[in-house]
């Protein structure tokens, strides 16, 4: 079996292993708790430490709106298929990487930092999901509303978000064992990679080329910058900060230089001046372009995939692009 199928295996058996487990819970005596939690009758509550302060949550809600995409990410890999969650943009997709039949039922609420009250009080939620970076201003109506569990921003903490989700959900045991499959994944992947002394040296950078902007070199405070810590790949001299991104115009495309490259789009390609960049010479003398060791990926997955099973399919690509190159 290839050292790929049993990175691969580890996790699905993590997640499988998770999925099993809930649904063992999901008869007997537990159909007359859940009667009871639904009615709110007797629900067992506690307490989470939230970037609001303490709130008191039901120990196994039922009816969960999440409101960004790490949120949704983290239910979706304990096993939870909210009642309603945000997109991105108007009439999109909630996610394009997360399995298809656990979206399917999910009622859309707005959009993400701007939020239908109006739907999610009639979807008659018991928790809500979401940050403060992105909801501040709704938190009194939407904890009118249900429980409310803000982390304090989305991006590079993201394993910290997904302890509090997994908090506020009643998984906490179950999310151990998923960080623990994706920890040895990461290093399992860094051993294919050559080791830990020559994935130090080797110098990975993320280019995002972006409609309506400048195209984006992404720093270390990122959720892919998060993924690169983990992998403990180099990064370029001037990418391996604190902070979001370097945004380049075309002329300054060099300064994407690295080992290996990692690029996406948003929007339109020939808009977002991928077109216009990659035929160019600057981008061709690139070191990862001249190795051939510049891919492109999805731009959905990189960067709205913001949680484990997103990050999981983040190691796929690079495995599958750089390490089977």
């Amino acid at each position: 079996m290839s050292t790929h199928l049993t990175r691969r295996i580890s996790v699905a058996a993590a997640v499988t292993a998770l999925a099993v487990s809930l649904s063992a819970c999901g008869g007997g005596d537990g159909d007359e708790s859940t009667d009871k939690t639904e009615s709110g009758a007797g629900a067992a509550t506690h307490a989470v430490t939230t970037a609001m302060g303490e709130v008191k949550v039901k120990d196994d809600p039922k009816r969960v709106v999440v409101l960004d995409t790490d949120a949704l990410d983290s239910a979706i890999t304990l096993g939870i298929t909210p009642v309603g969650a945000t997109t991105a943009v108007a009439d999109a997709p909630f996610s394009t990487y997360l399995p298809a039949d656990k979206l399917k039922d999910i009622k859309p609420v707005g959009l993400i930092a701007e939020p239908n009250l109006e739907a999610i009080a009639a979807l008659k939620p018991d928790l809500i999901l979401s940050s403060k970076v992105r909801d501040e201003k709704n938190y009194k109506p939407l904890s009118e509303i249900a429980p409310t569990v803000f982390s304090d921003t989305t991006g590079p903490n993201w394993r910290e978000n997904f302890e509090l989700h997994a908090d506020a959900l009643g998984k906490t045991a179950e999310a151990k064992t998923i960080a623990a499959a994706y920890d040895a994944r990461a290093k399992e992947l860094t051993t294919t990679l050559g080791g830990p002394e020559t994935a130090k040296k080797t110098t990975f950078g993320f280019v995002r080329f972006v409609e309506g902007a400048d195209t984006r070199l992404y720093f270390n405070d990122t959720f892919v910058g998060s993924i690169y810590a983990d992998l403990g790949v180099g990064r370029p001299a001037n990418q391996d900060k604190n902070g979001f991104s370097l945004d380049v115009s075309p002329e300054k495309i060099d300064q994407a230089n690295a080992d290996v490259v990692f690029y996406s789009t948003y929007g339109d390609a020939k808009k977002a001046k991928e077109t216009d960049v990659i035929g160019g010479p600057l981008w061709k003398n690139l070191d990862a372009v001249k190795a051939k060791k510049a891919f492109k990926v999805d731009d959905n997955l990189w960067m709205l995939g913001i949680g484990y099973t997103g990050a999981d399919q983040v190691l796929d690509e690079i495995e599958k692009n750089y390490a089977g190159s």
